[in-house]
């Protein structure tokens, strides 16, 4: 699981939520981040593309620890 923060331009409001890395099917920059998750449901973060690899990799070395 890795902790982002959720982007509405319509509404312009920002919140925490918690992402089950697994799900993760793309990441774009274009230029807002766009995550695509295998259900097809798509998602506007403000974390740019290089974070949200970082975060993965660390959530997924964490996860070899055990």
């Amino acid at each position: 699981m890795i902790k982002l923060t959720r982007f509405n331009s319509q509404t312009n409001q920002k919140g925490e939520f918690v992402l089950n890395a697994e799900i993760i099917e793309t990441i774009e920059e274009t230029p807002d981040t766009v995550i695509t998750l295998t259900n097809g449901k798509k998602l506007i973060v403000e974390e740019s593309m290089d974070e949200i690899v970082r975060r993965v990799m660390k959530y997924r070395r964490a996860l070899k620890q055990f």
